[in-house]
């Protein structure tokens, strides 16, 4: 067990202290909380900081999370010629400049780099001080942030097999991807009473992220008279640009358990009562869906750098653990797929258990784990 405290050069003890960067996504928010949180469970004195990337959520989530954050002025290059991209080099010289800064005034014991534009000035002032490093890769194709400094941070926790193509081997973790143990923790009974569901009727729960998902909500209105017909229940989270329009269409079929939701707090409820459901690919989700061990139809979103999300899609579908449909496609098949899955139980256990056999439950306290072996060794 690594030690509580450390010694700074005045071998006065003091607390651990860590910064947390990256950010730009909940994808990316969500694990560097967890990481935070399990790190002061475990060690209740330690000095935690966040840096982010001005103007991006995580200046809002973070400290709604009760955790400090500073921000940077770095954005990611556009995909064509603006003026952002011609001060992107300045913006980035200027961002390691602050970054050295923060590290010589908050004097970390080590940094973790979550993805996202706020990680790279961080890790690079880091790496060039010798300051024990440690990235957090959550997809299975790595970003490229995180591919760019693989050479210079000390330990990189994955959440696939083979990104040995993408990161130095020797440096590797397989730790999977922090998510909330609780999120499996409640009973199908409980979660039928919580959304008023029928206990005899099969359910689909349909999730585009918190923001929604055009392509999912327009196949789903369309589908509402199929799964009425078929006599499906549905838990469909719109998100909030689209929940005006959503409700609207799924109040003609509210005595039919088909009910639009505009964002689902209890998550851990919705998975309990869902037999099949169907979602974009972010890493999040997928490590999610494997921890509950959902029958899962997968349409990932293409509008994410390097399409990551087709490719933790496919990763699953090698497996045999859930099926693809392109976000192209979903109009025309996404719900013939639907139907198909939920009149066949045997594929739905078939899927099931192999999706459970990709959980890591226990991600956030092996990465923890790897940090302070870090500091320990330091």
């Amino acid at each position: 067990m690594p030690k509580a405290i450390i010694y700074s050069a005045s071998s006065q003890p003091r607390p651990y202290r860590v910064i947390i960067s990256g950010g730009g996504t909940g994808g990316h928010i969500f694990p560097a909380v967890a990481i935070a949180n399990e790190l002061r469970r475990r060690q209740p004195e330690a000095e935690i900081l966040f840096v982010g990337a001005n103007g991006r959520m995580e200046m809002t989530r973070v400290p709604e999370a009760g955790y400090q954050i500073v921000g940077l002025d770095i954005s990611g290059l556009q995909r064509r010629l603006t003026p952002q991209n011609l001060l992107f080099p300045v913006r980035v010289f200027r961002s390691v400049r602050k970054a050295g800064k923060l590290l010589q005034d908050f004097k970390p014991d080590a940094v973790v780099g979550v993805g996202g534009y706020a990680s790279a000035p961080v890790l690079l002032a880091a790496t060039s001080r010798n300051i024990p490093s440690l990235i957090q890769e959550q997809n299975s194709y790595a970003g490229l942030v995180n591919k760019l400094l693989s050479r210079r941070v000390d330990k990189i926790c994955v959440a696939y097999e083979g990104m040995g193509k993408f990161f130095p081997a020797d440096k590797l973790v397989l730790t999977g991807n922090p998510v909330r143990t609780e999120i499996a923790s409640s009973s199908r009974a409980e979660a039928q009473a919580f959304f008023g569901l029928s206990p005899i009727k099969r359910t689909l729960l349909v999730v585009g992220g918190s923001l929604g998902a055009r392509t999912l909500n327009e196949a789903t209105a369309a589908a509402l008279p199929l799964l009425r017909a078929a006599g499906i229940q549905l838990l469909w989270q719109t998100g909030k640009l689209y929940y005006p329009k959503a409700a609207a269409e799924a109040a003609p079929f509210a005595a039919d358990r088909l009910q639009a939701l505009e964002f689902v707090q209890r998550m851990d409820l919705a998975y309990a009562a869902a037999d099949v459901v169907i979602s974009r690919a972010g890493a999040l989700s997928v490590s999610e869906l494997c921890l509950t061990g959902k029958p899962s139809i997968l349409v990932p979103s293409p509008n994410v750098a390097e399409d990551h999300q087709t490719k933790n899609a496919r990763a699953l579908v090698e497996k045999d653990a859930a099926l693809l449909v392109s976000d192209a496609d979903a109009q025309a098949q996404l719900y013939d797929e639907v139907l198909r899955l939920l009149s066949d139980p045997a594929r739905q256990q078939q899927l099931s258990h192999n999706i459970s056999q990709l959980a890591y439950p226990n991600a956030t306290t092996a990465i923890v784990d790897e940090l302070l072996a870090l500091m320990d060794r330091a």
